[in-house]
């Protein structure tokens, strides 16, 4: 059984910054391309940053410059590093398995972030 589950979320201030991490389970999660999404309220969930099996990174021009994936194949884990957060960042993050315009796996939990003064 597949379990995503993301932490690290939290209140931050215009300016700061959160690292996010989503432990995988389930999975031979080396083999997945994996990427953070985000939804605020009334919007579509939307993919910001993924990370291929070899590591190469792409990023939603929104969060370009300022969020950095990583990934820790050996603790099933992927990292979301958040700098220079600003309030439009406010939404649930989520992780998951890209496959096109679709994701691989259940949607986890989700961690909220609030970036507000």
């Amino acid at each position: 059984q597949v379990q995503l589950v993301e932490s690290g979320g939290g209140l931050v201030q215009p300016g700061g910054s959160l690292r996010l991490s989503c432990a995988a389970s389930g999975i031979i999660f080396s083999i997945y391309d994996m990427g953070w999404y985000r939804q605020a309220p009334g919007k579509p969930r939307e993919l910001v940053a993924s990370s291929d099996s070899g590591g190469r990174t792409n990023y939603a021009d929104s969060v370009k410059g300022r969020f950095t994936i990583s990934r820790d194949n050996a603790k099933n884990t992927v990292y979301l590093q958040m700098n220079s957060l600003k309030p439009e960042d406010t939404a649930v993050y989520y992780c998951n398995a890209p496959l096109g315009r679709f994701v691989r796996f259940g949607w986890g939990q989700g961690t909220q972030v609030t970036v507000s003064s």
